[in-house]
């Protein structure tokens, strides 16, 4: 279980690209390492982070990620500068109550295969894309709020899940087709078309 406490916590948000999506900054680690997505909150089994923040009635999906959480809220609900602070002192005040984020072994009860990590039995065209994955489009859509997950490989076409603010963003087309797709295509010759999986 990944606990925090302890510390007085200080939250900020920045704005992503995508207008229904905004990214809560902690001074704390949240899931070192680590990033897992709520799309909606008969998923959110593993974080009681999650299930508390689905309470709010305009969130819609949550995704918690080292050090910051970005909620996507339900189009034209609620504005984020009317509900900014409510959340900020809620995320403050869990944090700061040590209460849990994840819970692990609910997380590998999921058995999803979200993960970017090379595994042994992945075979040279899925672990070049996995590393590029991991060293060059991770932290550029983390500093957006967001996630970009291996799916699958078959027959030249890379599979991927956009989440947090890439999930529905306006411009998560683009930088899928014309940003990754191009970048994957000029390192690895074997691709030849990147799509995004339909939540």
């Amino acid at each position: 279980m990944i606990k925090t406490g302890n510390t007085v916590v200080s939250i900020y948000t920045e704005m992503t690209p995508n207008p229904e999506t905004m990214k809560f900054v902690a001074n704390k680690l949240l899931y070192p390492g680590k990033s897992i997505d709520f799309a909606d909150e008969t998923t959110a089994k593993p974080s009681p982070l999650a299930q508390e923040l689905f309470a709010f009635p305009f969130i819609k999906a949550v995704f918690i990620a080292s050090n910051f959480i970005t909620l996507t809220k339900t189009v034209d609900t609620a504005d984020w500068q009317d509900v900014i602070p409510t959340i900020k002192q809620f995320l403050k005040d869990y944090l700061e109550e040590g209460k849990p984020v994840i819970i692990e072994e609910e997380v590998a009860a999921m058995k999803t295969n979200n993960t970017n990590e090379v595994s042994a039995d992945d075979d040279d065209v899925v672990k070049r894309i996995k590393e590029l994955l991991e060293n060059y489009v991770k932290p550029a859509v983390e500093m957006d709020g967001g996630a970009i997950q291996f799916k699958s490989y078959n027959n030249g076409t890379v599979n991927l899940s956009m989440q947090g603010s890439c999930s529905g963003c306006p411009s998560s087309t683009v930088t899928l087709k014309a940003g990754i797709e191009g970048m994957m295509k000029r390192m690895i010759p074997e691709v030849k078309e990147v799509v995004a999986e339909a939540e």
